[in-house]
């Protein structure tokens, strides 16, 4: 248990260039108003154009995924050693539009280039990759997420398993070491400077089936939303939540081992 005196950092930063392939942690990030650039920059969609993703894909995550925004390349890799590498930065076809939950609607282009036919392949469907004409579309809700571990380590003892402790379960764009188990769901509304950032906590997320997954097979392998429920209970919205969303005031770089300070002051509306 985190001591008065401890100091909230940086514990973890994973990201992840193509939606719903496996996350990868990485030393830092710039966050931009939008969020991080070769964060879920791409996203997988089916024939007709809707999102593929979460519990009913979970094999998915079984493929690794990099990008560097700077010459272009995507790299996808394949649990067997196959992979695809070109550039990423030509379309083709018409816009796809794509429902995200039923919030918004996303616009993007299917990837020239390899990366379609394989994942296609490999999975048995035919699926396209897709990049959004803007970045930072293919996030969930928010532009960024967060989690203290000391909540993973609440949620583990209170069920009586160290599967919570694989954090990777729980795709989260910054876990924070040093706070309290669920301080991070008494930020909703306040500052929270990360870095060189400053960033505006948001309201909790509600946890769906993927998080019962195993994060590198796909396999469902431990009951987090049975845990999660009898631990913490529903929200206001009968949602299971763990974690929360942030919004970018102050872009910045942001590192591993950088403090997380709040604001001090009242928390927005």
């Amino acid at each position: 248990m985190p001591g008065p005196n401890s100091q909230r950092s940086v514990a973890r930063i994973r990201v992840t260039p193509v939606k719903a392939t496996a996350i990868r942690t990485v030393d830092q990030v710039r966050l931009e108003p939008f969020g991080v650039l070769d964060n879920r920059r791409f996203y997988l969609a089916d024939g007709r154009g809707e999102l593929v993703c979460g519990p009913k894909h979970g094999r998915l995550l079984q493929i690794h995924s990099c990008w560097s925004p700077d010459t272009e390349i995507l790299r996808v890799e394949f649990p067997d050693g196959a992979s695809v590498e070109a550039a990423s930065d030509r379309v083709t076809g018409s816009p796809v539009a794509t429902d995200f939950y039923g919030r918004r609607t996303v616009v993007g282009h299917e990837v020239d280039g390899p990366f379609s036919a394989a994942i296609s392949d490999w999975y048995g469907q035919r699926l396209r990759v897709v990049r959004t004409d803007r970045p930072g579309e293919a996030n969930d809700v928010e532009p960024l997420s967060l989690m203290s571990t000391a909540s993973a380590a609440s949620l583990a003892e209170g069920s009586g398993s160290d599967r919570p402790l694989e954090t990777r379960r729980f795709r989260m764009l910054f876990e924070l070491a040093g706070c309290e188990p669920y301080e991070e769901d008494t930020w909703n509304g306040r500052l929270l400077r990360l870095g060189e950032a400053v960033i505006r906590v948001g309201g909790q997320i509600p946890r769906c089936a993927v998080t019962t997954y195993d994060p590198d097979t796909g396999v469902r392998d431990f009951g987090t939303l049975h845990a999660i429920k009898r631990l913490r209970g529903e929200n206001a919205a009968r949602k299971l939540p763990f974690g929360v969303y942030g919004e970018v005031v102050e872009p910045g770089t942001v590192g591993v081992g950088d403090p997380a300070t709040p604001v001090p002051g009242p928390a927005s509306p």
